[in-house]
C-alpha cells in the first residue's frame, strides 16, 4: 500500500516536463535534453524514493501506511519547490518539444470501426512492453520468488534464507522506478503539468489491484489479474461519464469500489485461515 505512488508520478511528470520545455523557465538558458537523458533522470529520482520506503519499513520494521505518508509529504513539497525554479513561480508548464510529445502520443497505428477510426498512441506498446518486463520479473526470477516469499510470510521467508531486508528495499525501488516511467509518460500526455499532477492514482493503483486479485494480505497476485483490474477499472469510470454522472460523485463510487474490493479480500483470506 505505498500511498506516495501519485505524488511520485507528477514528480516525474514535472521533471520529465521541465528537461523538455522549448522556452525553459524552470532553468533557464537550458536546451531541450535528449529523452533518454529525461527518462534516466526520472528513473533515478523515483527509484531513490522507492530505496527510501524500502529501507525504513525493512529496517526499522515500520507500516508501509506510516512511510508511505511521510514520502508522500515530502515528495509533493518537493514538487512545490521544484515549480518555483528559476522564474516560473508555480505556474503551469506547458509547451514541451514535439520529440519529446511524438515519443510518447504519436499514433502507433489506426483501428477502422464502425463509429470511426481509433487511433492508439505509442505509449500501450511501452506499457506492454514494461507489463511484460515486470511479469518476466515476478514470474522467471530469484528476485520475483523471493518478492512473493516475503509478501506471504516474511519470517518463514527468512528461515528458508531469504533476503528479506534486501528484498523489501528492491521491491520498493523497482516500484519507484516504474513511477517514474509513468511520470515520464504522462508530462507528455497530458501536455500541461500543474503542481497537483498524480493527485489521487494511488487510489487508482489499489483499486485495480485489488480487483485484480492482488491480496493486502500478501503473496497472492498475477500480472494478467492486474491488467485485467486496470481495464474493469477505467471501463466503469468511462461509463459513469458516458453516462453523465457528476464528477464529484464519481469519487464517491470509486471509494466505494475500493472498499468493497477490499472487503471481499479480507473476507477470502478469514475464511481461508
Amino acid at each position: 500500500t505505498d500511498i506516495s505512488a501519485g505524488r511520485q508520478v507528477g514528480l516525474a511528470a514535472c521533471i520529465s516536463a521541465g528537461l523538455q520545455l522549448t522556452t525553459n523557465k524552470l532553468f533557464p538558458g537550458l536546451q531541450v535534453m535528449p529523452i533518454p537523458v529525461v527518462l534516466l533522470c526520472v528513473l533515478v529520482a523515483c527509484a531513490l524514493v522507492g530505496l527510501v520506503n524500502g529501507f525504513f519499513m525493512a529496517k526499522f520494521k515500520l507500516h508501509p501506511f506510516i512511510v508511505t505518508l511521510s514520502t508522500q509529504l515530502i515528495v509533493y513539497g518537493l514538487v512545490l519547490l521544484f515549480m518555483q525554479l528559476g522564474t516560473n513561480g508555480g505556474q503551469t508548464l506547458s509547451g514541451m518539444s514535439e520529440g519529446y510529445r511524438n515519443f510518447i502520443i504519436k499514433p502507433l497505428f489506426t483501428l477502422k470501426t464502425s463509429s470511426g477510426p481509433v487511433t492508439v498512441p505509442r505509449y500501450v506498446l511501452y506499457s506492454a512492453i514494461i507489463t511484460t518486463l515486470v511479469w518476466v520479473i515476478w514470474n522467471k526470477t530469484a528476485f520475483g520468488k523471493n518478492m512473493f516469499a516475503v509478501g506471504s510470510n516474511a519470517d518463514a521467508a527468512k528461515v528458508s534464507g531469504v533476503n528479506v531486508f534486501w528484498t523489501t528495499v528492491m521491491v520498493h525501488t523497482l516500484a519507484g522506478a516504474m513511477y517514474g516511467v509513468t511520470g515520464f509518460i504522462e508530462g507528455a500526455r497530458i501536455s500541461s503539468i500543474t503542481q497537483s499532477a498524480g493527485l489521487n492514482y494511488e487510489c487508482d493503483a489499489i483499486a485495480a489491484c485489488v480487483i485484480g486479485g492482488v491480496s493486502f494480505v500478501g503473496g497472492t497476485g498475477k500480472i494478467s489479474g492486474i491488467v485485467l483490474g486496470v481495464f474493469v477499472l477505467r471501463i466503469i469510470f468511462v461509463a459513469l461519464s458516458m453516462l453523465g454522472i457528476d464528477p464529484s460523485m464519481q469519487y464517491i463510487i470509486k471509494g466505494g469500489i475500493i472498499l468493497a474490493a477490499c472487503s471481499l479480500d479480507m473476507r477470502k483470506y478469514l475464511a481461508k485461515k
